[in-house]
């Protein structure tokens, strides 16, 4: 995959682009521009300034980092960045960076700070810091720290740890923070992102669920064409349905929906399916029964970047044999459906490793499992979007709140929700588990508190319990409940006690193979929010 392919930026857009120096939290630096209505991506900082041009940035955001700016092999940034007239805004490690390029002072005098960390205002004509408290909490993590501003900028703010926490030259439309302006533990982050972008970089607020459809239209229009025929891989879930309707929209009835049961659906998955998104979009829908074909060959599959690179490989196969029937009568006319639709987000090619210099984390079936001999091309409308984008397009389109508000649910089905190897059996134990929990989680009104919660099975795992006067010897369920914003991030969720004393024992009196139920309740990072 290459960058290109990877991040695209839409068609009269002028992104703000965060120059990623290995921060934890450079896509949720991304997440808050867009909270402020202004459309961002994440690139390496690794890309060069002619390569930055290109991009046409309407300002550029320098990330935090783990590094040392004086370090012999600590990334940096071309000076000639800073002369390109863009606005530019650093945090802790990237305002570091930008310090040291423009001329100012960086050194570790041995105050560094971690975590909750008193501010204190030092500047009340701040633009930056307009309106806030004169003391206030921020959320720091550094070793170095600015210790003289560069020529013409204004120091706002300090620290114990940092003299220089914050600067502002409004003549250059530039600023800086040593703190993290973008986690929720600084609570005036948001204000000082929005007055940067709105009031330095002077940036207007248009990117909206009404505009972003309207691009995203547009563009699969121009990709398809006026003749090309597209299929969607339909999975149930909140992605591929809004993905499917910006299509059907783009190009009418040359779109035909494929829904692939590949026997790894949760109970009543199939059926909802089926009566939901025809109902709500009137699009055609083919089924696909290859439930045979899945478990044939995850079969022994234990390895989970192994299990996910399988479901891809078998899911364009089913959709590669449902062509015939998709094609129809137009087959006669030499026509072949040359497009495949997927419900691709932005936290799927991130954690895939794709265009931003991150890590793979794991390979998502849609991104790193896709087979190298592909017949189709890509339409992927969703790939820059964040899941509460997402759903918020799908409400612009006029999908019903039973579609856009579903609980996600990932392409790989239980698959990746049992640990272990896959097969009939396993599925039967995991699907009854995960109905129950869905049950009491929906009786007690917690559907929308929980972002997700995925039921876990470890299959290769037994514990020994106490059943009817008896010894069992039965599996672990794992139940994983979170909240989260856009995926990227996740805290568990504290469901109620006697929520969770219901589904334990319905589970342990219900399904016979399981004798144990625990929490996760790990956040993210740095566990995932599934297991595999």
């Amino acid at each position: 995959m290459t960058d290109t392919q990877a991040v695209q930026t839409p068609d009269n857009v002028a992104p703000v682009l965060v120059v990623d120096f290995g921060a934890q939290y450079a896509q949720l630096i991304a997440r808050r521009v867009r909270e402020a209505r202004i459309y961002s991506e994440v690139i390496p900082h690794s890309a060069t300034v002619d390569e930055i041009k290109a991009k046409n940035p309407a300002a550029l955001i320098l990330s935090g980092g783990p590094a040392s700016v004086y370090a012999e092999d600590a990334p940096s940034i071309d000076p000639a960045l800073m002369d390109l007239g863009v606005p530019v805004f650093g945090i802790c490690y990237g305002y570091q960076c930008m310090a040291a390029a423009l001329g100012g002072e960086v050194a570790n005098t041995g105050g560094r700070e971690f975590g909750r960390t008193p501010l204190r205002v030092t500047e009340t004509d701040s633009v930056l810091l307009a309106g806030q408290p004169a003391e206030q909490p921020v959320w720091m993590s550094h070793n170095d720290a600015v210790q003289r501003a560069p020529e013409g900028f204004t120091v706002t703010a300090s620290t114990e740890g940092a003299p220089v926490a914050a600067f502002e030259n409004l003549e250059r439309q530039m600023a800086g923070v040593q703190y993290h302006p973008e986690v929720i533990h600084t609570p005036h982050g948001q204000q000082v992102l929005t007055h940067f972008l709105y009031d330095i970089a002077g940036l207007e607020p248009t990117w909206t669920a009404a505009n972003i459809a309207e691009t995203l239209i547009d563009q699969v229009r121009e990709q398809v064409g006026e003749n090309g025929l597209a299929i969607c891989g339909l999975s149930g879930g909140v992605d591929s349905a809004v993905a499917a309707a910006l299509v059907q929209r783009a190009i009418g009835d040359r779109l035909t929906c494929v829904f692939v049961d590949h026997g790894l659906l949760r109970a009543g998955e199939r059926e909802q399916v089926q009566n939901d998104f025809v109902a709500a979009t009137g699009a055609r829908l083919v089924t696909v029964d290859a439930a045979e074909t899945f478990l044939t060959e995850l079969k022994g599959v234990s390895d989970p970047e192994t299990k996910r690179k399988i479901i891809g490989r078998e899911f364009i196969r089913s959709f590669e044999g449902a062509v015939s029937e998709v094609l129809g009568d137009r087959a006669a006319s030499g026509q072949k459906v040359d497009y495949l639709v997927q419900g691709t987000l932005y936290p799927d090619v991130v954690e895939s490793g794709g265009g931003t210099g991150t890590a793979n984390i794991k390979s998502h079936h849609n991104v790193g499992g896709l087979p190298e001999d592909l017949e189709f091309e890509l339409v992927e409308p969703l790939r820059l979007l964040f899941k509460d984008e997402v759903r918020a397009v799908g409400r612009e389109l006029g999908l019903p709140e039973e579609i856009v508000g579903r609980q996600p649910f990932p392409g790989p089905g239980l698959a990746i929700r049992i640990v272990g190897s896959v097969d009939a059996e396993r599925l039967a134990t995991l699907r009854k588990a995960d109905l129950i929990a869905r049950e009491e989680l929906s009786s007690a009104g917690l559907d929308s508190t929980i972002w997700q919660c995925p039921v876990v099975l470890l299959a290769d795992v037994r514990s020994v319990g106490v059943q009817g006067d008896g010894r069992t010897y039965g599996h672990p369920i794992v139940l994983r409940p979170v909240s989260s914003e856009d995926a990227m991030t996740a805290d568990w969720t504290r469901v109620p006690y006697d929520v969770l004393e219901k589904i334990s024992t319905r589970i342990t009196n219900e399904v016979a193979e399981v004798n144990r139920v625990v929490l996760d309740v790990t956040s993210k990072p740095p566990g995932t929010i599934e297991w595999e």
